[in-house]
């Protein structure tokens, strides 16, 4: 998940992949942290860790990237492919969950209502769609450092998940963070390809997620990532996608001003908005589509493989 909240931030930043050096202007970090966010705290930490050795074992060195994805995402240059957008991922999610909450209590507490929103919504369709097929196998496409991978493990302990994204960086800081963990029964798996064409078996996966991933895609990329989940899912199996919601009140509300900066550091953030999401899915064979507005600005959208797919 890489969310929006970058786009109002502002950075001065120099790095060496061997010794961090961290230089952040004030208002980047207070915007969060009068929300009881430590950015800084946090960013520092991943940086000045030994996350970078994690990259070797991550990094597919052969893989291409789609051009779209070398695009500059959320006011990095480099967009996803830096150890800064890596380091800064958890607290920008965490301050894009306070914007979409900010009536709840702590910053746990949101994260537990907008989270426990989205899967509660993904367990409900799945229970009326999938003819009772258990979900043992999960794939989480997109999953930037691992947030929504690490919940849905939590969720659905007893599956094999695998969190599947383009970024090295992002994939070596959720690998460091996860064995900072308890062990858990089923460790969770970390590709790093393309989610166009993971390269995985087809029809070996129960679910398939993709958390905040296809506002940051032209609509080309999201028809590849959606008939990519098709391939991936077993029939019976539940695609869910959740994202910014287009029919939010409060989405649909901001000023000319707001909407224009979350433009300029989202290249591709007017073709997600114009995109009908439930026809692409329509067209690569998913039936039982349903949206629901899991929180005031996102939305929970899921889908069935049909059981007579072959």
């Amino acid at each position: 998940m890489r969310p929006l909240s970058l786009a109002l931030l502002k950075l001065s930043f120099h790095l060496s992949p061997f010794t961090p050096c961290l230089s952040l202007v004030p208002d980047k970090s207070l915007s969060a942290e009068r929300n009881n966010i430590p950015w800084r705290e946090m960013t520092k930490e991943i940086l000045e860790s030994d996350v970078y050795k994690e990259l070797n074992t991550i990094q597919n060195t052969s893989l291409q990237y789609p051009d779209y994805y070398l695009s500059p995402f959320h006011a990095y240059d480099e967009g996803n492919l830096s150890w800064l957008a890596a380091a800064e991922a958890e607290v920008a999610t965490m301050s894009m969950t306070r914007r979409a909450i900010p009536y709840a209590p702590s910053n746990e507490e949101a994260t537990q209502e907008m989270r426990g929103n989205w899967v509660q919504a993904i367990k409900q369709h799945h229970m009326k769609h999938s003819g009772n097929v258990t979900i043992q196998n999960i794939v989480d496409i997109g999953c930037s450092v691992g947030v929504s991978t690490r919940f849905l493990a939590d969720e659905f302990p007893s599956a094999k998940v695998t969190g599947l994204d383009l970024s090295p960086y992002f994939l070596s800081v959720a690998q460091y963070k996860e064995k900072k963990r308890p062990p858990r029964k089923n460790p969770i798996r970390w590709i790093h390809a393309a989610g166009e064409n993971t390269g995985l078996p087809s029809k070996s996966f129960d679910l398939v997620s993709f958390s905040y991933v296809f506002h940051e895609c032209p609509e080309r990329a999201i028809i590849a990532l959606v008939n990519e989940a098709f391939r991936l899912l077993r029939p019976g199996g539940t695609l869910a996608i959740t994202d910014q919601a287009p029919k939010s009140k409060i989405l649909q509300e901001l000023s000319p001003a707001l909407f224009t900066l979350m433009k300029s550091t989202e290249p591709f953030l007017n073709e997600y908005y114009l995109t009908d999401l439930e026809e692409r899915l329509r067209e690569a064979g998913f039936v039982n589509m349903k949206t629901l507005l899991t929180d005031p600005r996102h939305m929970t959208m899921t889908a069935t493989v049909p059981h007579q797919h072959v």
